[in-house]
């Protein structure tokens, strides 16, 4: 009961909630980071720590000598080991289990990972909040004070919507131009998401020996082979059943040493964690990858801005929006795009008409007068000469 009261928890931090409550300030993919990936690493680090669900996460055997809570108790404190020369034999006839046999001459390789998995777990999910914290703190409510009132589905007075949308077009005004750190920060963040998600992958693939980066396409490549040839790589990066050695003091003081097998059941739900978050990984890289090109191709080409907000304003004509985006920065056309997340169609068509009007009437030159379309031509005089001391006109 306690585990699904946890995971209840991290489900309410993921419901949708009213827009009148919270101003969106991002986007989909900027979600995906804070929101989805947040939540899944929380929940398997939960989901981890539930012993109960599995029994014992190590369970070791050994000739009796040795109290079994002791033996359990030290293989899980400090590491369990496997042969990777005795991984891909018959097993039944030539090895007990993939990755144990004779150890005499062989490499080993050492397991001490699942100790720290639900602390990485933990770790990973702040990493993927973090860029988050980061533009909420330097956002600092701006929509949601700007949008007040206007948010959601909830009909208002017009009268009251026409102040709202006028407060908002007031505040644009006298703020155009001024955006441009405000969208600084913005795209930074969602750099950020991107450059996390990449270090995350490297982060894990460090984490479990280098064995991260082909985890998937192996598992893939084992479901399609022959069911008698192929051998699983999930166990081969999370061993079921692994040797552990203890040593201790004989009767006489020489140093006895004891081989015991030990059967990590946790490990049947790290497998399926990390083949999980191989794929999500890769998904969250590649749309995070073309989320920031996207942003890139809109700061560049002026073109994308009319698209966007003609998208949303389809009311309008295609030389007034290219006027609008003429007087914009990409700080106010950012502005403007967050703003058409957080308002009505209506609401967002008639202030864009307005700001039309408004940015237009003011870029356009008043009409010339006619004595600066005509100047006053003087007239022409013949020079006059100077001869004898008299003035003469020639």
């Amino acid at each position: 009961m306690v585990v699904f009261g946890m995971l209840s928890a991290v489900s309410s931090y993921v419901k949708i909630r009213n827009l009148l409550d919270r101003a969106v300030i991002d986007n989909m993919v900027f979600r995906c980071h804070y929101r989805i990936t947040t939540a899944i690493l929380f929940t398997c680090c939960i989901i981890v720590t539930a012993n109960n669900l599995i029994g014992d996460p190590i369970s070791c055997i050994n000739d009796g000598s040795i109290p079994m809570h002791v033996i359990n108790t030290f293989c899980w404190i400090t590491y369990t080991f496997t042969i990777p020369g005795q991984q891909h034999r018959q097993i039944g006839t030539e090895v007990a289990a993939p990755g144990l046999g004779n150890e005499y001459g062989q490499e080993k390789r050492y397991h001490s990972y699942y100790q720290w998995v639900p602390f990485v777990l933990f770790f990973q999910g702040l990493m993927f909040y973090v860029p988050h914290w980061i533009w909420k703190n330097m956002e600092d409510g701006k929509i949601r004070m700007i949008t007040d009132g206007l948010r959601g589905m909830v009909s208002v007075p017009d009268g009251y919507r026409k102040e709202r949308q006028n407060r908002i077009i007031k505040y644009f005004m006298e703020s155009l131009n001024s955006h441009n750190g405000y969208s600084f920060a913005y795209f930074f963040c969602e750099l950020l998401n991107f450059i996390n998600v990449i270090v995350n992958i490297f982060m894990v693939d460090k984490f479990l020996g280098g064995a991260f980066m082909s985890y998937g396409t192996d598992v893939v490549k084992f479901s399609n082979m022959d069911q008698d040839m192929r051998f699983d790589p999930m166990i081969e990066v999370f061993p079921r059943l692994t040797k552990c050695t203890f040593r201790k003091y004989g009767p006489s003081g020489s140093i006895q040493k004891h081989d015991t097998l030990c059967v990590l059941a946790l490990n049947i739900l790290n497998e399926k964690i990390y083949i999980f978050l191989w794929f999500w990984f890769i998904i969250l890289a590649t749309i995070s990858g073309v989320a920031v090109l996207y942003s890139l191709v809109v700061i560049m080409m002026p073109t994308t801005r009319e698209t966007i907000i003609k998208r949303n304003y389809r009311s309008g004509q295609r030389k007034e929006i290219a006027g609008l985006v003429r007087r914009l920065e990409i700080g106010d056309f950012l502005i403007l795009h967050l703003l058409s997340q957080n308002l009505s169609t209506r609401a967002y068509s008639d202030m864009l008409q307005q700001l039309c009007s408004l940015l237009g009437a003011s870029r356009t030159p008043s009409a010339p007068s006619t004595l600066e379309m005509n100047p006053i031509s003087h007239p022409i005089y013949p020079p006059v000469e100077t001869f004898g001391g008299k003035e003469t006109e020639t």
